[in-house]
């Protein structure tokens, strides 16, 4: 299979962007809820006879529609034993309807053309928040390109929950709310403190630490106006310089300024020395990348222009050089534990 190696742009210089797109309002949160029943209906792609918790809950079931029936009796492999979970947005309301994934937990083959009993769904409190029912869809499930391979015990009841208890969150009545930033940073916690109070030109917002800030409600306005507002205001953000790999496809995304420091390293028959120089030399053998880049083919040497040395140019050096995918991954790995990446490096 062909391993595709990627590289996307970022740019991690300070830009505008809403405090919402940064950030969370404490206390208002999703929840996730969870159950157990069964699927009925398919066509001899059930459970078998081993899975004897399945057995025992169409025996449970069947007592509670006034049939007793032994659970050693029962030969049917039209039934698949299921855990069903879902996910309550904020502010859910009775009667709201919500889609629900289920998943098979015993050796059915397939859930298509099933449908779901129903279901009582719990929060981690043991409550019942939502009921769910329905028929299962496995169509195009988990399907992320072609050749890409299906799950037929994992399907989705689209439509399928529904909200029964609701849990409330009152933000109306409240005199103050806290933002939590999604990436905890004290200058970006700054930046919204300084852009929410330049909005109201009063001091409503106080940050508590590199990611908590708090605000108080202007006596002229409601908590959810206000917070409204607040959620529209523009702020000079700076994300975290970060390289993302996945090592099972192959793919890296990473910014083209992420700096890197002079390094020298050897990885399997490819030896690299990035050395940063103000002028770069053009030695005999060597294959110019762009004017910043060259590359010595005969020493597999790197060499950059002083302050340009970069992820980027490192990758396209490694590139012409024969690496692999794989073998650039291990290299900037390596890297990053050497201290030669400052950046944040996050393995998927």
């Amino acid at each position: 299979m062909r391993i595709l190696l990627t590289f996307f742009l970022f740019v991690f210089s300070l830009h505008a962007t809403k405090i919402n797109d940064v950030s969370n309002i404490v206390g208002v949160r999703e929840n996730q809820i969870i159950g157990y029943s069964l699927v009925i209906g398919l066509k001899k792609t059930g459970d078998g006879t081993t899975s004897k918790f399945t057995l025992q809950s169409i025996s449970n079931m069947l007592k509670a529609m006034n049939i007793d029936m032994n659970p050693i009796d029962i030969k049917s492999k039209n039934v698949a034993a299921v855990v069903v979970t879902a996910t309550m947005k904020p502010f859910a309301r009775q009667g709201d309807k919500f889609d629900v994934t289920v998943s098979s937990i015993g050796d059915a083959k397939s859930l298509e053309g099933g449908t779901l009993l129903m279901t009582p769904l719990k929060g981690v409190d043991g409550k019942i928040y939502a009921l769910a029912q329905g028929p299962v869809s496995i169509g195009g499930r988990n399907v992320r390109g072609a050749g890409a391979e299906s799950h037929p015990t994992t399907g989705i009841v689209y439509n399928g929950g529904f909200i029964e208890r609701e849990i409330n969150i009152d933000l109306f009545h409240k005199e103050y709310a806290t933002l939590s930033l999604k990436e905890a940073g004290f200058s970006n916690a700054v930046a919204i403190q300084k852009a929410i109070n330049a909005f109201y030109n009063t001091q409503v917002a106080v940050a508590l630490d590199s990611r908590s800030i708090r605000l108080k409600r202007p006596k002229n306005r409601s908590m959810i106006e206000f917070l409204a507002e607040v959620q529209n205001i523009d702020m000079d953000y700076k994300p975290k310089n970060r390289i993302i790999i996945n090592e099972k496809t192959g793919t890296i995304v990473a910014g083209v300024d992420i700096e890197l420091r002079p390094v020298i390293l050897t990885q399997g028959d490819i030896t690299i020395k990035i050395v940063e120089q103000d002028n770069i030399s053009k030695p005999e053998g060597s294959m110019e990348v762009d004017k910043n880049l060259v590359i010595g083919l005969n020493e597999n040497e790197v060499y950059t222009k002083k302050g340009t040395t970069t992820v980027a140019n490192l990758v396209r050096s490694l590139q012409k050089l024969g690496a692999t995918p794989k073998e650039i991954i291990s290299i900037l790995e390596a890297m990053k534990s050497a201290g030669s990446i400052s950046a944040e490096l996050k393995v998927i």
